[in-house]
């Protein structure tokens, strides 16, 4: 019976003064500032070849986010989204942990933009005197924004535009090189041929446009309007 019970006391000293368990290794964190360094640095890239003065702005970052620290994050954006103005920027972890956080940024572009100096009808000519160049941020404003004179000399507004209105591409319309009703001359090609006639337009079209052409024969061909009266139908 003494036997026993100083077995079980010698037992119990073990178990009593055996060291602890070691703990496991603390995972190191990310930090937060290389996340945002880059989202800076891939909106910087891929507004390098914007024209004009371009600042980039990376929002502020969750600091109580408890991310594993990751050796190589990577930047991305969705397909389709926008480089410049407000925007989102992704930056992900592939190894040893994988997570995936998105940051709020703004892509400023000053530059020189094309404003009306004074009211413009719908479908009327627009005229150099007409125009103004002024200078600001255009990422604040809808995409397509006229930044060289060139680009709306000639042409006419799709709408009525009030004084100092920046110009858009999309409501400008060129003027036409092909009207209803010209004779025109229509340019056919293809794989080892290439010959013109005659046609009629059945519609008006600024050069670059798609118009439809009626032969003497009455067949209706659809081609591409070019300066001059020529109309090119490729094959």
């Amino acid at each position: 019976m003494k036997i026993a019970l100083i077995f079980a006391l010698l037992l119990a000293s073990q178990y009593c003064c055996a060291p602890p368990a070691a703990a496991a290794p603390a995972l190191a964190l990310q930090d937060p500032a290389v996340l945002k360094r880059v989202a800076e640095q891939y909106l910087q890239a891929q507004s390098a070849a914007l024209a004009g003065e371009v600042s980039v702005t990376v929002g502020p970052i969750n600091q109580r986010m408890s991310l594993a620290s990751c050796p190589a994050p990577q930047a991305f954006q969705q397909p389709g989204a926008r480089t410049w103005g407000k925007t989102t920027v992704g930056v992900r972890c592939s190894a040893p942990v994988a997570w995936t956080v998105y940051i709020q940024a703004q892509v400023s572009v000053v530059t020189g933009y094309v404003a009306t100096s004074v009211p413009l009808a719908q479908g009327q000519t627009i005229e150099q005197s007409q125009l103004v160049l002024l200078k600001g941020d255009i990422s604040a404003m809808p995409n397509g924004i006229v930044t060289d004179m060139a680009q709306a000399l000639g042409r006419t507004s799709t709408v009525s535009l009030a004084s100092g209105t920046p110009l858009r591409l999309d409501a400008l319309r060129g003027k036409p090189v092909v009207q209803q009703g010209q004779l025109v001359r229509v340019v056919s090609s293809g794989n080892g041929f290439r010959v013109s006639a005659e046609a009629r337009a059945i519609g008006n079209a600024s050069e670059g446009q798609v118009v439809q052409v009626r032969t003497p024969a009455g067949a209706i061909l659809s081609g591409v309007a070019k300066a001059g009266g020529l109309v090119e139908v490729v094959f």
